[in-house]
């Protein structure tokens, strides 16, 4: 470990991760950390793009500079990642460099102290190992004798060098429309995304990609918070022409109060770069995020079948069961009961917070009826809503102050449902003893937790002044410590992330669940448009997708059986449909397509992706090539009509692939067919869509 002090050289100090390196160094005289370059290695032998005139009109050298982490004040014009207000309504902060500690090549710390305040702030960086992601953050420590009011406090900010404006690209919809993949070109001003809904949301990922918009094709930035609360992410086209990018946490109250002697970190911002652009990027975040899962990562996900979209709310044992016989014989392997299965939910209305199985709905008695289910050879899953509570349940009765209010104001339900304030230390250990008796006290091997509504009257009566409770932060705390302890005590059991639908996916649950649900939306046009997007910034092992019969909801095209199951198998495959109403001929076809997933997943959840077009092409696809390259598998669709238009008929729609040895040949395991790799590079793998075959899933073998 090195230590430098403020009269030494200030940098640049060097981070390397596999295949880029990130510069640091000194800016103003040492008043504050700038970026010196960031891409492939060797990118910082040279003039750094971001150095530009020392002259500035309007504005001061700190406003054009590329800062790393600059306080309003140093900053007052383009746009700071930290403002603190002091007692008597200053604001601004004028630090002073105090020291770095450089570990080469693989971690920095840089100091920085304001001395009126005593606020010492330090910027965090860190390599992931065999990846590309950088991770930065900010550690902050009050080590004055007043409080201090914290109203902006982002992460980090991150320059991206373009010479004619940037293309971002972002992660946009609404619920049950989730992910969907948008673009916009920012040559001059700001564009901001958002959440306050207690969690990321569904109408914005807290993702964003940048491009030079002179070369959209060409390397790609990427920035992702971990953060399971409100955040925002900001992009600014500065003055200099480079774009700055800032992303932090929002404080619910409008400022965090750091107390005399206290200390906060920010969340983790994750920095990727690829110099093969986008698809190129999402490769690297997929590396990323199957380093999150560690030895999790080599567990079987198992293909699931769940009840809700079948039966609802109206839980029965017997209906349950032939369910599950079913399901069991088309090669499920785990079977799900969801909402309705514990006492007084017969709707949306009650039963929340009270979760003990409803006897009426298993009048053998709950282990009886799991018994049943594990006989015929499927393990058994459990829907829970922890955070949720409804008023006519018995836990509002004896404990209204454990959900968020706001004292002489009205509740608002949202789902007729109420939200507990997951802050509270005593609201955490009943839902870690709700959760732990559910899991010991009956063979449980799965577990979806579910959050349906964002909180509303936030506020915690008695407990203090607003400000300095710091509500958000407090119920993420106690979120993530509630999955952490499922994670040690119960290793064993698989769990699934979901917030009607993809409402809370980022890194801090992902890095702690099994899997998530991407989209309550399982139509096949629709769910191919969101599962485009989520590949974009997530992994496939972590993308659990249901075949349903659902009509389309945006995109109401119909699609077949077939190409239900090929989308389902892109990432982790379960079936939602009432198994009851399929035709004998249907169930053949699924037992078949069951048996091509099982054949095929480690190369679908441990591969390298590739996106292959996109939705608005005829044809679009996803490859998946194997560790070593040995074995390729392309799930692909039929996105336009099915009826020869617009192709001459009897040619096949080719998609080109990616990233395979051109020398090498390559065998089609069902047809025998081989190509050489330059053939499916240049020429692409044929595929003849039809109103009946509008989806296939290829097997391609090295020889």
């Amino acid at each position: 470990m090195t230590t430098v002090r403020p009269q030494d050289p200030a940098g640049p100090w060097l981070l390397r991760t596999e295949h880029t390196v990130y510069a640091v160094r000194l800016g103003g005289e040492g008043r504050w950390a700038e970026l010196a370059a960031w891409g492939p290695h060797g990118a910082e032998t040279g003039p750094s793009p971001l150095d530009r005139s020392r002259r500035t009109h309007f504005i001061t050298p700190a406003d054009a500079a590329p800062a790393e982490y600059i306080p309003y004040g140093l900053r007052p014009f383009t746009g700071a990642d930290l403002t603190v207000r002091r007692p008597g309504g200053e604001r601004g902060l004028w630090w002073a460099f105090t020291g770095a500690h450089y570990d080469e090549g693989i971690a920095l710390r840089l100091e920085f102290t304001d001395r009126p305040t005593g606020l010492r702030t330090t910027l965090r960086y860190a390599t992931v190992p065999g990846t590309d992601v950088l991770l930065r953050w900010t550690e902050l420590h009050n080590a004055g004798t007043e409080p201090l009011h914290l109203e902006r406090l982002d992460s980090a900010g991150v320059t991206v060098p373009v010479q004619g404006g940037a293309r971002l690209t972002y992660l946009a919809g609404q619920w049950s429309q989730e992910f969907g993949r948008h673009q916009l070109d920012l040559t001059r001003g700001r564009f901001e995304m958002a959440s306050t809904q207690g969690a990321p949301g569904h109408a914005y990922a807290p993702w964003l990609a940048v491009q030079d918009a002179a070369d959209a094709d060409g390397p790609a930035y990427g920035v992702a918070l971990e953060w399971s609360g409100n955040w925002h992410i900001t992009a600014d086209a500065e003055p200099g022409g480079a774009v700055r990018v800032r992303a932090g946490r929002v404080p619910h109250e409008g400022a965090v109060v750091l107390q005399p002697g206290g200390s906060l970190d920010t969340p983790r911002l994750a920095c990727a770069f690829s110099p093969e652009g986008l698809d190129g990027l999402s490769r690297v975040w997929h590396r990323y995020e199957r380093r999150l899962a560690g030895e999790r990562l080599h567990r079987t996900r198992k293909v699931l079948y769940n009840s809700w979209e079948a039966t609802g709310f109206g839980v029965e044992a017997d209906a349950q069961l032939e369910l599950a016989v079913i399901a069991a014989g088309l090669g499920v392997e785990l079977f799900v009961v969801d909402d309705g299965w514990f006492t007084g939910r017969h709707d949306e209305k009650g039963g929340l917070g009270d979760w003990r199985p409803d006897p009426a709905a298993f009048p053998a008695g709950f282990d009886d009826f799991i018994g049943k289910i594990r006989a015929t050879g499927l393990e058994f899953g459990l829907w829970v809503e922890p955070e949720a509570i409804s008023p006519a349940s018995r836990l509002y009765a004896e404990h209204p102050d454990w959900v968020y209010r706001i004292e002489g104001r009205p509740a608002t339900l949202v789902r007729e449902q109420l939200l507990l304030d997951l802050g509270r230390n005593d609201v955490q250990e009943f839902v870690i003893g709700t959760l732990d008796r559910l899991l010991t006290g009956h063979d449980i091997s799965y577990l979806k937790w579910d959050m349906n509504r964002p909180p509303t009257e936030r506020g915690r009566p008695g407990a203090g002044p607003a400000g300095e409770l710091d509500l958000d932060a407090a119920h993420v705390a106690g979120y993530l410590r509630v999955l952490d302890h499922l994670r040690d005590r119960h290793p064993q059991v698989t769990v699934e992330g979901c917030a009607g639908g993809g409402g809370r996916i980022e890194h801090a649950t992902l890095a702690r669940t099994d899997v998530v649900w991407s989209s309550d939306n399982t139509a096949p046009l629709d769910r191919l448009a969101i599962q485009y997007g989520y590949l974009h910034a997530h992994a496939p092992h972590t993308m659990s997708s249901w075949v349903t019969d659902a009509p389309g909801v945006f995109d109401p095209r119909p699609r077949s059986l077939a190409f239900r199951f090929v989308l389902a198998a892109a990432g982790v495959l379960g079936i939602g449909a009432d198994l009851r109403h399929w035709t004998a001929e249907q169930r053949a076809e699924a037992t078949g397509w069951v048996a091509r997933y099982k054949q095929e997943r480690d190369v679908i959840h441990h591969g390298e992706a590739r996106l292959l077009g996109t939705p608005a092409d005829a044809g679009c696809g996803v490859q998946y090539d194997a560790p070593g390259g040995d074995r390729t598998v392309v799930a692909a669709w039929s996105t336009g009509r099915l009826d020869g238009a617009p192709l001459v008929p009897g040619r096949a729609v080719r998609l080109r692939l990616r990233g395979l040895d051109p020398g090498a040949r390559y065998r089609d395991t069902a047809t025998g067919t081989e190509y050489s790799g330059a053939h499916l590079l240049h020429y692409g793998l044929p595929l003849a869509w039809t109103a009946d075959h509008d989806a296939e899933l290829v097997t391609l073998v090295r020889q």
